[in-house]
């Protein structure tokens, strides 16, 4: 795992969320999390149905946010899972060892160190930086992504407003992976902000 993880907005327009992400992922995008937090059932049945076929096209991994039966109805290739979602041992225990199974952990080492005890493929801290999509609780200090990297074996992924300038020095720190919505989807050329953010590896 490593690059732009493209996260997806609340959007209904299923075809103009298609489009916005064919054309991050033509950009590099190397993972999608289907995200969003007001959809009804169907909606999301469609949403993920759409993107998770379009995900194939790209050989580029779906996976789900917190929805963890829609994960398994779709095959899609994972989950990942909030501070107040499902237990993440029941999560994997559900999907089997072959699924990509990603925790929040926030501003809080103690979190990701137990994530990645429970079966976690990686670890997302964050908010970093204010972001346009959500309010954090917390704010994360830079550091705790190399202190992640020299104590953890999984993956490390930054998110919370993050732009390919203030990401950089979290790259620099070990980052695997930078998660972005609007940096990417809210941007003239999805393609060329998701091409910025490849870069950065």
């Amino acid at each position: 795992m490593r690059g732009l993880y493209l996260v997806t907005p609340d959007w209904d327009d299923t075809s103009h969320l298609v489009e916005v992400t064919r054309r991050a992922l033509e950009g590099g995008a190397a993972l999608v999390q289907y995200r969003n937090k007001t959809a009804a059932e169907a909606l999301r049945l469609e949403q993920a149905s759409a993107l998770l076929a379009l995900c194939r096209r790209f050989d580029t991994p779906l996976v789900i946010n917190d929805h963890v039966a829609l994960c398994m109805r779709l095959d899609a290739d994972g989950v990942h899972v909030g501070g107040t979602d499902a237990p993440l041992t029941a999560v994997r225990a559900a999907l089997g060892p072959g699924k990509i199974v990603g925790a929040s952990c926030y501003g809080c080492f103690d979190l990701a160190e137990a994530a990645q005890a429970a079966g976690a493929s990686y670890v997302a801290f964050g908010g970093f930086y204010p972001s346009r999509v959500k309010v954090y609780e917390v704010s994360t200090p830079p550091d705790i992504v190399a202190r992640a990297k020299a104590a953890l074996s999984v993956p490390v992924v930054v998110i919370g407003g993050m732009t390919v300038e203030n990401a950089r020095p979290l790259v620099g720190l070990g980052a695997d992976m930078v998660a972005a919505i609007s940096s990417v989807t809210r941007a003239a050329d999805p393609y060329g902000a998701a091409q910025a953010f490849a870069a950065l590896f």
